[in-house]
């Protein structure tokens, strides 16, 4: 049982918020965390067909039911009861009336014809951190954001336990199975029921043999800026229909964009996304990599810029900062891989790398991106898999990984 960092903001949100829509992918701990609020909340999963069955059949008699205060699991598979909801709401604006757990964007979804807006506030929980497996509070993001990430206390860690976390990912079953082919049994079973149960049930997609497929793809292009037509033709796909998977992937959180830094700065700052899939271990299961033979994979890299992106993604909304994420990449060359940006328009430049040593030609593009953005940028900073913080000129730093979960000197 882990401590989430999301669960503060939850209670917050049902102090105030008629509606919490908690979000995130299959067996990111959702339920888990819901049942666990105080005061209890009556607990109702769709997953049960007796309950889908009543709240499909009469959505405004169920709804009619419920108690002052109730959970509603796997809500996205009876869309038809957002506006008795909405109508609920309307009429009694009492705050924590509703918890709505989904593993699906319903947001997005084709069938919800109006939204929750301005009754409803949206979390989302994402497989677990490194500091939530640790049970500390990271201050990463809010040491680079002050120009001093120098002074985080960085704890020491053996390369080996550092592949180990990344081929280990975050969900939490998965952690929990040490050994690898216990994970690769778990991660097996994970993609076959999201693509059975949730995929069919949210699309009509006839070929559903193709989703497994489009998912290693992805995989094998996880970082890279997304290239639909060139995707489309590896899988023999056509743009519109692929385009709709990979909305449907994003829609499950399988799938997670980051977007383009771009600013008019005289410069041709690329406008394309990159994508990643929403967990390291997840990645690793696709690539078939495991810790021990980690170093040796051509999926080292791509492995290691997963874990770092989506730890930063889990843990800068728990920051004071709260910064917005992107990449960078110009016609010219130029490439950071995470940028954050405050509200005040301060940046932090973020590069990835795998090895366990760091030289001086690692920090270019940070050093073009400096030079492009002037006052602006607050510092840069090199992730890699060595031991110590070293300093590579003004506002320029190399940190272990392991940086990303440390507290606060």
């Amino acid at each position: 049982m882990y401590s989430r960092a999301l669960a503060a903001a939850l209670d917050r949100a049902l102090r105030d918020t008629p509606v919490a829509f908690l979000a995130g992918a299959r067996q990111t701990g959702k339920s888990t965390l819901v049942q666990g609020l105080e005061p209890a909340a009556v607990y109702r999963t769709f997953d049960d067909l007796g309950t889908l069955a009543a709240a499909q059949a009469d959505p405004e008699g169920f709804i009619g039911t419920l108690g002052p205060r109730t959970v509603l699991d796997e809500v996205q598979r009876v869309p038809g009861l957002l506006l008795p909801i909405k109508a609920a709401v309307d009429r009694d604006r009492r705050p924590g009336r509703f918890i709505l757990t989904g593993s699906a964007n319903i947001l997005t979804l084709p069938r919800v014809s109006e939204s929750l807006a301005g009754r409803m506030e949206i979390l989302t929980l994402w497989p677990l951190a490194q500091a939530e497996l640790e049970g500390i509070h990271p201050a990463f993001v809010d040491a680079c954001f002050q120009g001093h990430p120098e002074r985080l206390q960085v704890p020491r860690l053996e390369r080996t336990d550092l592949l180990r976390r990344i081929a280990a990912g975050g969900y939490p079953e998965a952690v929990a199975r040490t050994g690898p082919s216990d994970r690769t049994r778990w991660f097996d079973a994970y993609l076959q029921t999201m693509i059975q149960r949730d995929v069919r049930d949210l699309a009509a997609i006839e070929g559903l043999a193709q989703v497994p497929r489009l998912l290693q793809t992805v995989a094998l292009r996880t970082g890279s800026p997304l290239n639909v037509a060139d995707l489309g033709r590896t899988l023999g796909l056509g743009q519109v229909t692929l385009k709709r998977y990979l909305t449907l992937l994003e829609t499950l959180y399988l799938l997670v964009q980051l977007p383009p830094w771009f600013e008019n700065l005289g410069k041709r700052l690329a406008k394309t996304p990159k994508l990643y899939l929403n967990d390291a271990g997840l990645l690793a299961h696709l690539l078939g990599a495991e810790s021990a033979s980690l170093l040796e994979s051509p999926a080292s890299g791509p492995l290691h810029e997963t874990f770092a992106v989506m730890e930063l993604i889990r843990t800068a909304p728990w920051s004071e900062t709260r910064p917005s994420l992107f990449h960078v990449r110009t016609s010219a060359g130029l490439e950071v891989d995470v940028v954050m940006e405050d509200r005040r328009r301060r940046l932090v430049g973020i590069e990835v790398k795998a090895s366990a040593t760091v030289v001086a030609s690692d920090f270019k593009g940070l050093k073009a991106f400096r030079e492009l953005t002037g006052a602006r940028f607050t510092c840069g900073v090199v992730l890699y898999a060595g031991r110590e913080i070293l300093p590579f000129g003004p506002g320029l730093w190399a940190l272990p990984f392991q940086a990303l979960w440390a507290e606060a000197d």
